[in-house]
């Protein structure tokens, strides 16, 4: 009876601090947990903080209700293009200028062309190509470079090209693969042969699509600038209107080696048919004159009788009488 007394207190003793023990357990752990949340909680409203300072403000300004975003507009593809002509004061100068700007921005140049006129002024055209982006600020730099004569700018947008453009592309492949797929499965010669001529038919189609699709590409991509380059007139010094000796005789002389050289021209012009007239007369007093046969000398008249008498003048009446006293 007393071994029973002393088992069951023990045991009671035991189940009380088991008791205690999950108790305190529990209370540390709920305790841990609401000390965890609310701190996470109070990390997570610090980094809301800092990545939208102002998100607060406006969900009070709004009634809590979210900004719209803003939609996504398609990339836009411009073919960019311009002319300049530009009057500088030396050409070759301005030309390298030009080329440096061109090949700092990225770009590179193009077609060239410089000629000379009768007055010795100097102009060149040349076609540079710079990258879309650069294009406002090459355009600027290359304005400055002396007076602008002209100026011809234009933009067009080729969006709705280049994206019909991959569209086909994409389809032509698909049609392509199929016509391949095909000619694998194909057991027929017949068909085959078929297949083959569908098949370049629509490579062909599709190598059209891709050398389009570069060249709206390069256009894009790349704006062309045709600059006009012409050296700036020297401004001669003014004189007085009135002209002088000198002016006489630098007029005079002037009008007299034009005339000379009119006549020089004229005898140029003429020597040829003189040459050949002056031919045909030489040959003709040489060769042809000496052998033509000579005509007989007219011979005296006569009769049966002898040659008639000639006749004899008259005598005079004045004559006659001194005749007859003479004699």
């Amino acid at each position: 009876m007393r071994a029973r007394r002393s088992v069951r207190p023990v045991q009671a003793l035991a189940g009380l601090l088991l008791a205690a023990a999950l108790a305190l357990t529990g209370c540390s752990g709920s305790g841990d947990d609401s000390g965890s949340a609310s701190g996470d909680s109070d990390v997570a409203q610090s980094q809301a903080k800092e990545a939208a300072p102002g998100a607060a403000a406006d969900d009070a300004a709004g009634g809590g209700k979210q900004a719209p975003t803003a939609p996504r507009l398609p990339t836009s593809h411009i073919i960019r293009t311009a002319e300049l002509t530009v009057q500088v004061k030396n050409v070759p100068k301005a030309l390298e200028a030009a080329r440096t700007a061109t090949v700092n921005a990225g770009g590179y140049v193009g077609k060239e062309a410089t000629s000379r006129d009768e007055e010795g002024t100097e102009e060149t055209q040349v076609t540079l190509r710079v990258p879309a982006d650069r294009y406002e600020e090459v355009l600027a730099e290359l304005e400055g470079s002396g007076k602008l004569l002209e100026r011809k700018a234009k933009a067009q947008d080729v969006t709705d090209q280049v994206v019909d453009v991959e569209s086909r592309i994409k389809t032509q492949r698909a049609s392509v693969a199929r016509i391949r797929e095909l000619m694998d499965q194909a057991t027929k010669l017949s068909d085959v042969v078929t297949l083959e001529g569908e098949l370049s038919t629509r490579q062909a189609d599709l190598e059209a699509l891709l050398a389009r699709q570069a060249s709206l590409k390069d256009r894009t991509s790349l704006a062309t600038i045709t600059l006009s380059l012409s050296e700036k007139p020297v401004e001669k010094a003014t004189e007085d209107d009135d002209p002088g000796v000198l002016d006489a005789l630098a007029g005079g002389w002037g009008a007299f080696v034009s005339m000379l050289r009119w006549i020089v021209i004229a005898v140029a012009a003429v020597l040829p048919f003189a040459a050949v007239l002056a031919l045909i007369l030489l040959i003709w007093l040489r060769w042809v004159r000496p052998r033509l046969p000579r005509r007989p000398a007219p011979a005296g008249a006569s009769s049966t009788l002898g040659p008639l008498p000639t006749a004899r003048p008259a005598p005079q009446p004045g004559r006659t009488g001194q005749q007859g006293e003479q004699d």
